[in-house]
């Protein structure tokens, strides 16, 4: 059988706890998809954050996820609300796995009915969030490529 996996994210930034869960997947999977969400968190457009991607990682297919709700939470409203999205963009791919470091990576395989595969949850591997990033890029600036901290706005 054929392992299809998928992610998430805003990648706002792409850093290299992003990039740690994507190569993990990419080894793991057959065929591997990226959901860009829409996001004003940063100036970087959803084209801009998945053209860092497709630039590090062009056997990665992406989708972007444009209008994308903005209720979040792991309560069963919020995350009927985003499964109900998700579902339309990822209809008629045959996923398998679904690659996170977060809590929701439980609910969204549940709801999917296919494999939770969690990736560093404890930020031991990489040590990092966005969040983080975005409070201090300078001193963050290790974990992000090069191109993505040129290109980075806040």
């Amino acid at each position: 059988m054929k392992k299809v996996g998928f992610t998430i994210g805003k990648f706002a930034p792409l850093h290299k706890g992003h990039q740690y869960l994507i190569e993990t997947a990419m080894k793991e999977m057959d065929e591997f998809y990226i959901v860009v969400y829409d996001t004003d968190i940063i100036k970087n457009s959803v084209e801009e954050r998945a053209d860092w991607i497709k630039k590090l990682y062009p056997k990665a297919h992406i989708i972007y996820a444009f209008n994308s709700p903005k209720q979040y939470g792991l309560d069963k409203e919020s995350v009927n609300i985003q499964m109900d999205y998700l579902s339309k963009l990822i209809k008629g791919i045959p996923v398998t796995h679904f690659y996170s470091s977060e809590p929701y990576g439980e609910k969204v395989a549940e709801y999917l009915n296919i494999n939770n595969r969690i990736v560093d949850k404890e930020r031991i591997t990489v040590p990092i969030s966005a969040n983080k990033i975005r409070q201090d890029s300078n001193t963050n600036s290790k974990y992000l490529e090069g191109f993505v901290y040129k290109e980075f706005k806040i």
